[in-house]
């Protein structure tokens, strides 16, 4: 028994620096690989028109929702990794949420939100499979982030207009989230009645 005391209290600072437990990390790259897919099937072979079809006027396209994804993972990870983890460390903080509420409420469809302006479909590329090319060299560089990053995730915070203040760790639970969001947002798309065939 005395052997293992070492090795608890060692556990324990780690988990006070804010370092990420293998659990922690494991869960994120979970979420980070399922979301690739998820909207990479979802985007696969879809012609001119299906792409471009808007069951509304104020309703987004597929190639909105692509481009809308594609963005957010830069402007979410450059956030992360500019600014939060950049910043000096505020121990002392705490979330307002647990980590599975963050990934359970982002992906609720029930509740709307109007995307900022920094990442707003604006018809960024000619060719929607241009946003598709960004975002996935985009998500395999933010996974190998997480596979590799001996970051304090824990001990860096930014307010969320949502959810209140996060950590960096569950900002990227959130971006793997926001993903599966906006492509459920696509299956929506595609499930019209309207939808091109």
């Amino acid at each position: 028994m005395k052997i293992l005391i070492p090795a608890l209290l060692l556990s324990a600072a780690v988990a006070n620096c804010g370092e990420l437990t293998q659990h922690e990390r494991d869960y994120a790259l979970s979420n980070l690989h399922a979301s690739r897919k998820l909207f990479l099937d979802a985007v696969a072979g879809l012609t001119p028109e299906q792409w471009n079809f808007k069951a509304g006027p104020d309703r987004w396209s597929i190639a909105e929702c692509a481009e809308h994804i594609a963005v957010s993972e830069d402007f979410i990870s450059g956030m992360i990794r500019n600014q939060m983890l950049k910043a000096p460390p505020t121990p002392d903080q705490k979330s307002a949420v647990t980590d599975e509420l963050i990934v359970e409420k982002t992906v609720d469809r029930s509740k709307k939100f109007t995307a900022p302006e920094p990442i707003a479909p604006t018809h960024r590329w000619t060719d929607p499979a241009e946003a598709v090319a960004h975002f996935k060299e985009s998500r395999d560089k933010n996974i190998a982030f997480m596979n590799t990053t001996t970051d304090e995730f824990r001990q860096h915070f930014f307010k969320h207009p949502a959810f209140g203040v996060l950590d960096a760790y569950q900002w990227f639970l959130l971006l793997a989230s926001h993903t599966e969001r906006h492509t459920l947002q696509i299956l929506e798309v595609k499930a019209d009645p309207n939808f091109p065939k």
